[in-house]
């Protein structure tokens, strides 16, 4: 027990060196930052919408020094972090509050329960699609140009700025593995379903290129049938992970990995890259003792069998101990789990973390 509150404690030590190192530099190294995703993102966004997908209650944000404002966590998101590790002072506002300059410096889009296809994650009530994201940043761009002072001003500032984009967990949590409720298992095979997605996931991604970025990075997908939702349904010792569903994750992954290399080839001055979010979490799993995790199976809080049946009720007291559990509530990492997969995105472990060069490269290409 000591020996993982000391690894936990340096994890966390050299975190905040490196966050005062590049505050110490001053400016931010990319100039905004612009977040496209789901739950794993969304700071707020879902928060008026008419939907069950929403995270503005307690216990909800229980170490986040605003509280509960809307982040599926108790604490930062991976995102949150890496705008922290970009030197970015504050955290990219949501959409749905964002005003004036604030635009300047980035926008986060992303919405709870959204997904590629339009359809996805609608049993929970509104949410908005990244076509709809995609839409809301045509918004922030237009609003960019005026500020600038025109269309070519607006492309030089987006072109110097990161974006990324974590997209297609839902479309299997809250799509292709509902086949009560949605259809898309029934007309396609595992391998099908990911040639679909990322057909289209590469248009709206060459829209997001249209609109001036160059400096992409892309989530794969994690190990979905990991979670503590699939673990309560779905496994029948509540540890053993679903394998159909982690090998349909594979599949997406691998594809969207080469799509990173077929956008490069094809559209100027280009520069995606792939971030093995598998990967890294599956070393969470495998060898949580070296991140200082002792629980990787349940939620921090939640109810029923592995905290994995609903989310986090209003007002539940959460687990105590959070630095110690992998994920948060049925769905979503907690902030110990964040911090790992935002220092591996940023500055990868070991050469599969991120490819053809991590988010620390690439701003500073």
């Amino acid at each position: 027990m000591v020996v993982e509150i000391k690894i936990w404690d340096l994890l966390s030590a050299l975190l905040v060196l490196s966050n005062m190192q590049l505050y110490v530099n001053g400016d931010p190294q990319v100039p905004c930052y612009f977040i496209f995703g789901d739950s794993l993102a969304d700071n707020g966004n879902n928060n008026l919408l008419p939907t069950e997908s929403k995270a503005d209650y307690s216990p909800y944000g229980v170490d986040f020094p605003n509280g509960p404002i809307g982040r599926f966590c108790n604490g930062r998101t991976t995102f949150d972090l890496i705008a922290e590790l970009l030197g970015f002072d504050k955290h990219i506002p949501p959409f749905a509050n964002t005003n004036g300059y604030d635009i300047l410096k980035g926008v986060n889009y992303a919405s709870a329960s959204a997904g590629i296809r339009e359809e996805t994650g609608k049993h929970l009530g509104i949410c908005i699609s990244l076509d709809g994201q995609l839409k809301n940043h045509h918004v922030t761009v237009s609003g960019i140009e005026r500020k600038l002072g025109g269309h070519d001003s607006a492309i030089n500032h987006l072109k110097k700025c990161l974006y990324t984009v974590g997209m297609g967990s839902n479309d299997y949590i809250n799509n292709y593995f509902m086949p009560r409720k949605y259809l898309s298992s029934h007309h396609y095979d595992p391998e099908q379903y990911a040639e679909v997605l990322i057909k289209q996931y590469s248009l709206q991604l060459r829209a997001l290129y249209n609109y001036g970025a160059r400096k992409i990075v892309l989530f794969g997908l994690g190990q979905i049938g990991c979670i503590p939702k699939e673990l309560a349904q779905n496994s029948p010792d509540g540890t053993t992970c679903v394998q159909k569903i982690n090998s349909a994750n594979q599949i997406f992954n691998h594809r969207l990995k080469s799509l990173v290399d077929e956008l490069n080839t094809n559209l100027a001055d280009a520069r995606f890259i792939y971030i093995d979010s598998y990967g890294i979490f599956q070393d969470g799993i495998s060898s949580p003792t070296s991140y200082g995790f002792k629980v990787t199976n349940a939620g921090c809080c939640g109810v029923g069998r592995n905290n994995g049946r609903i989310n986090c009720l209003p007002h539940q007291i959460p687990c105590p101990n959070r630095n110690e559990y992998l994920f948060w509530d049925a769905f979503h990492p907690t902030e110990a789990a964040n911090t790992i997969a935002a220092r591996r995105a940023y500055s990868a472990q070991v050469a599969s973390d991120a490819y053809p060069v991590d988010i620390r490269r690439l701003a500073q290409l």
